[in-house]
C-alpha cells in the first residue's frame, strides 16, 4: 500500500490533540470489560460521541452484565438510553444480545467476529471494535469515516464499508489494523470531514486522490 507508512506517521502526530472516540475512551478504564464494550458500539450507532460517552456510563452504573441488564424494565432501560436516539431498537437489541450471551456463550461475550456477527443486531463494525477494544486482537473496524477518508486517500476503491474492510485487510499492514479506526475517526470529525473538507489544514493533500481530482 503505497505511502502508507508516511501517511500514518502525519496521522499520528496531527491528531494526538484531538478527542478520541468514545469507545476508545471507554475501553482505556480499568474496569471495563468486552460486554460492556459491545453494549456501548451498540449505544454508539448515528449518536455523537459525547453522548455515547454519557449515555454508557449512565448504564453502566446501573448493569454491567448481561443478566443485569435484563432486570432492568424496558421502558426504564428506554429511558436511560433515550438520548441516544433509536432508543426503542437499541434497548430491544441490547437486551435480545444479552440474553443470546447469556443462553449461548455462558453470559461471556464471544471474542471472534463470526460469532459476533451471529449476535442480533451485531454487524461487522461492532464486532471488529469488540474485537479490538474488548478481547485487544486485531481487526479492522470500518465506520463512516475510515470509509470515506481510505476512498478519498485512494487506499481503497469500494463502494461499501464491508467491501472497505475486504481491501485493507488485503492491503494495510497488519501492525495498523488496531489503530486505523482511531485515527481515521478523529482526522474525519476534525479536519476530512464529509462536508467542505479542510483541505488547506490537511498535511495529507500530497497523497490525496480527493484533493488532486478536487481541489485544483
Amino acid at each position: 500500500m503505497k505511502n502508507i507508512d508516511k501517511i500514518i506517521k502525519i496521522l499520528k502526530k496531527d491528531t494526538k490533540d484531538f478527542v478520541i472516540p468514545s469507545v476508545t475512551e471507554l475501553s482505556e478504564k480499568k474496569d471495563i470489560t468486552p460486554y460492556m464494550i459491545l453494549v456501548s458500539t451498540l449505544l454508539s450507532l448515528r449518536t455523537k460521541d459525547e453522548i455515547t460517552y454519557e449515555v454508557s456510563k449512565r448504564l453502566f452504573d446501573i448493569a454491567k452484565t448481561p443478566e443485569e441488564l435484563l432486570e432492568i424494565p424496558i421502558k426504564r432501560l428506554e429511558k436511560i438510553i433515550f438520548k441516544t436516539g433509536f432508543y426503542h431498537n437499541k434497548a430491544r437489541t441490547l437486551r435480545e444480545v444479552s440474553k443470546e450471551i447469556i443462553e449461548n456463550y455462558s453470559g461471556k461475550v464471544p471474542s471472534t467476529i463470526d460469532e459476533l456477527t451471529s449476535l442480533k443486531g451485531v454487524g461487522r463494525k461492532t464486532a471488529n471494535l469488540v474485537v479490538i477494544k474488548g478481547f485487544d486482537k486485531p481487526g479492522i473496524c470500518v465506520d463512516t469515516h475510515v470509509h470515506r477518508i481510505s476512498n478519498r486517500l485512494g487506499l481503497v476503491q469500494t463502494k461499501n464499508a464491508d467491501k472497505t474492510e475486504l481491501a485493507l485487510r488485503k492491503d494495510l499492514p497488519k501492525k495498523y489494523w488496531m489503530e486505523i479506526n482511531d485515527l481515521l475517526v478523529k482526522y474525519g470529525q476534525n479536519v476530512c470531514r464529509p462536508i467542505s473538507p479542510h483541505c488547506k489544514e490537511c498535511r495529507l493533500t500530497t497523497y490525496c486522490k480527493f484533493f488532486k481530482e478536487n481541489k485544483k
